[in-house]
């Protein structure tokens, strides 16, 4: 039986508005006051105000969250953040920090807040607007689809036309290198068609301006030169469209910048992969588009997010985990870390230069394009006809002249074509995973630095590219066998602890080679492991080394170098530490971090489970179940394979009839066909209930169901981005979830445990996570959004989390369990708190949009 959590749970602040005081009564009334609260979260009679909340309470952060709700609930006491708990650890000396802040002369009069404001009034769309808008996209699809089709059937008629291997190759890099230039160039011409240039300003959300915006972003987004990320010909592009970027400018984020003219990077700036600097938000209702302006030699580092209107000096640094919030600047040869950015000694380039001038950059780039025009393009293309010249069986037995007189052969094709397509990748690709990598690492030494854009960098790319491909880490992790297939492609594990999830399903790294993860370490999801270091004209790798019995939460990005030892706990989205003594025997929490508890009472509850002949019998229990649901995702993987190969046959059938059509068919046929399928496929796996809170062990049962639901896959969410249509897919997985709100690529991690309210806006990178799993224990529980929210660009949102009315929580914010927003409120930081910001309140209330006067300021972007 699953044991609950004995928790009170807190009910949901009223709504309105709230009068409060730094610092009133005596301390001696604070501590009263305090432990009183306190003692109503816990249940417990009365609490001493000398007791540790963790160590002789037994409490976590989630019954502190609660308790921090219950104080700011009473209008008199200064409200305190979670960090000021762990801080401050008594009901004593966190009464005696609330009386340091208090005013120097108790005497004197205590200044009293007006009245909170809405930060930010949100813009509310008419149905009908809400309605056009995801008619025009569907339309744009269709349409899309048709001239792709149109183009597509011309030019593989003229490829099939040809005669012999050499015609064949000579007109696929024909059609397929001008393709290629056609998909490249369409981005850059409707941006200068549809916007021009692009200014600071904002525009309402659904409207038309809005859909010039959503559809130059798709077109950014779906163009190959994504592929190209890492290489000058990707800088090149962003300066076609736009971005005023300097001389020797390394980019490694593949997040597409959308307002490019607003961007402004100076020469020898390195921005490192994951990062986000789009140059628009969504805000409230409506879109915002700032300027982002970065000097010379800047160093942007991993998992960062820039908002709009930020700026950074020359020789400035922004470390790892990190954010600029709008508004703020970095000085000259400044180094800032956190998020909110703050200052610190920290150095973030740790590389000797190399020699790296324009000629390598030319060089690198002009190779670059001819693997690309006369190897993978050719291929690509037409591949499947070279192969029909050279086995003729193959293509006459798929021939539409002859296939009408087969069409009862077609599911027998599929299903053999569709095995051998499918098994050949999974056998095929783990035999290049375990053998290929380890020949490259051949040509790379560890700690020598090289210069960029060379023979060793074109390795190192493929190897980080190849090592990375999310397939096999989603089909074996969670489990036993990811421990193997990490080893396999080059992981130094030491002695392995098996915990049955040592491993989840998102684990990257740059080389797998220099990986060390020590003995009896958990790792979440999300991980990325830097063992890579870059200046703009070098690179070097170097061992990453994570000690043993450590635990690692979600989307933390560990450097090498990174100062922690074992027995650490290191939270959700903390930022590593790079300086100071080694941290051994503790947990790290936000960022910049701070020392936390390495573990509390409650996540020991279930250590009997983990040792003895209990213990083994579980793992064992456990391993059988993850087999069954490898074997089961592997079987409906395939079958999805096998479903569109059958459509493709099938189109392949009609394609001398109006092959245009069909083909246009195939691609909508194929996007409706894959969501219906995988939506339908989670459903039955939950038996079509929704999710309850939950508290047990992982070698509980009930657990290895619910990693199950995490194995369906979801990428097909991201094509919804932006459109209506996303928040009817959240619908169809049962989330609870409003009318007309605005998903621009926010992920969901338990469905049916959601609630979003009306005319939410959920940014790019944003995340509502219901659930947490800290060494042996798994806890889940219910999440929050109400109407007219907003979650920042990156945002974290974990479980049990109620987030008010027209609250905004900015940019990279971690919002923790058991954490109430009150209504109207402006949260941020890792951890958030509550961050009034006056002077863009100010500005938000001064561009206050009604329906109807919300399109006066549509303009403004183009």
């Amino acid at each position: 039986m699953v044991e609950q959590s004995s928790e009170v749970p807190i009910s949901r602040p009223d709504e309105g508005t709230v009068t409060r005081r730094s610092g009133s009564g005596t301390a001696t009334d604070v501590e009263r006051r305090l432990a009183d609260a306190l003692a109503d979260v816990v249940s417990a009679e009365r609490v001493p105000v000398d007791s540790h909340f963790f160590t002789d309470l037994g409490a976590n952060s989630l019954v502190m969250a609660q308790f921090c709700a219950r104080v700011r609930k009473q209008p008199d006491l200064p409200s305190p953040s979670m960090k000021d708990i762990y801080r401050h650890p008594t009901i004593r000396s966190l009464a005696a920090s609330f009386a340091q802040q208090a005013p120097a002369d108790a005497s004197a009069p205590v200044a009293t807040a007006a009245p909170e404001q809405p930060a930010a009034p949100v813009t509310r769309a008419s149905r009908l607007t809400h309605a056009l808008c995801g008619a025009f996209q569907l339309l744009v699809f269709l349409g899309y689809s048709l001239v792709a089709g149109f183009v597509a059937d011309g030019g593989y008629g003229w490829i099939a036309a040809g005669k012999g291997l050499a015609d064949i190759y000579a007109r696929s890099f024909l059609f397929g290198g001008i393709g290629f230039l056609a998909l490249c160039t369409l981005p850059i011409v409707a941006k200068w068609v549809l916007i021009g240039r692009w200014k600071p300003g904002e525009f309402p959300l659904w409207g038309p301006t809005y859909l010039r915006f959503w559809l130059v972003k798709v077109l950014l987004h779906a163009n190959p030169m994504i592929l190209f990320v890492g290489n000058p010909l990707y800088v090149m592009y962003l300066r076609a469209l736009g971005a005023r970027i300097g001389k020797g400018v390394t980019i490694l984020s593949p997040s597409v910048p959308v307002c490019t003219d607003l961007l402004t990077i100076g020469a020898g700036t390195v921005i490192r992969k994951d990062s986000f600097l789009l140059g628009y938000r969504a805000h409230a209702g409506r879109i915002q588009t700032g300027r982002i302006t970065l000097g010379r030699d800047v160093f942007i580092g991993e998992k960062t997010v820039l908002d709009i209107d930020t700026t950074m000096g020359d020789g400035a640094q922004l470390g790892h985990a990190s954010a600029l919030h709008r508004g703020q600047t970095v000085p000259d040869g400044a180094h800032w870390h956190g998020s909110p950015a703050q200052p610190t000694q920290t150095d973030y380039v740790r590389i000797a230069p190399a020699r790296c001038g324009t000629p390598r950059r030319a060089w690198f780039a002009l190779a670059s394009l001819l693997q690309l025009f006369f190897l993978y393009i050719p291929i690509a293309v037409g591949g499947i006809y070279m192969l029909f010249t050279e086995v003729p069986a193959i293509g006459q037995r798929l021939d539409p002249q002859t296939a009408a007189l087969k069409r009862t052969a077609l599911i027998p094709d599929a299903l053999e074509l569709s095995l051998v397509l499918f098994l050949g990748f999974v056998v095929l690709g783990l035999v290049a995973l375990c053998t290929v990598p380890r020949l490259l690492s051949l040509a790379l030494e560890p700690d020598r630095v090289y210069p960029l854009y060379g023979f060793r960098y074109a390795v190192h790319q493929a190897t980080a590219r190849m090592t990375n491909i999310r397939f096999f880490a989603w089909l074996f992790g969670d489990s036993s066998y990811i421990v193997h297939y990490l080893r396999g492609i080059g992981y130094d594990l030491s002695r392995v602890e098996q915990t049955g999830s040592n491993f989840g399903t998102e684990v990257h790294h740059e080389n797998p080679l220099l990986v060390s993860v020590g003995s009896g370490t958990m790792v979440a999801d999300g991980l990325s492991i830097l063992n890579a270091d870059f200046s703009s004209t070098s690179f070097r790798l170097s061992r990453t080394s994570i000690g043993a019995h450590n635990f690692l939460g979600n989307n933390i990005a560990y450097p090498s170098g990174g100062r922690t030892g074992t027995n650490c706990l290191l939270a959700t989205k903390v930022m590593v530490p790079l300086d100071g003594e080694v941290r051994e025997n503790v947990g790290l929490l936000g960022s910049p971090c701070f020392e936390i508890p390495r573990t509390v009472e409650r996540d020991t509850r279930f250590d009997d489970l983990r040792a003895g002949d209990t213990f083994r019998s579980r793992l064992t229990a456990k391993n059988r179940y993850n087999i069954r649901s490898m074997a089961l995702m592997l079987f409906v993987r395939w079958l999805h394979t096998f479903a569109l190969t059958l459509f493709g046959l099938a189109s392949a059938d009609l394609y001398g009839v109006v092959g245009h059509v069909v083909i246009a068919g195939y691609l909508a046929i194929t996007l409706a066909f894959s969501t219906l399928y995988f939506v339908l496929l989670e459903r039955c796996i939950a038996s079509f209930r929704a999710l309850r809170p939950r508290l047990c062990s992982i070698y509980d049962p009930y657990f290895w169901w619910h990693e199950r639901l995490w194995k369906v896959p979801d990428h097909y969410l991201n094509i919804f981005n932006g459109t209506p249509y996303k928040a009817l897919v959240w619908r169809l997985l049962g989330v609870r979830i409003g009318h007309r709100v605005f998903d621009d690529g926010c992920y969901l991690t338990e469905r049916s445990l959601t609630t979003i309210g009306d005319d939410c806006t959920l940014n790019a990178g944003s995340k509502i996570q219901c659930h947490s799993q800290e060494d042996g224990t798994f806890k889940s529980d219910g999440t929050t959004v109400s109407a007219g929210c907003t979650l920042g660009v990156g945002a974290h949102v974990h479980y049990g989390v109620t987030v008010g009315d027209c609250a905004v929580l900015a940019p990279d914010s971690f919002l923790m369990k058991g954490e109430e927003v009150p209504p109207y409120a402006r949260w941020g930081g890792n951890p958030a708190v509550d961050m009034p910001d006056a002077a863009e309140q100010a500005s938000d209330n001064g561009r206050a949009l009604s329906p109807s006067s919300a399109g006066a300021t549509a303009a403004t972007a183009s």
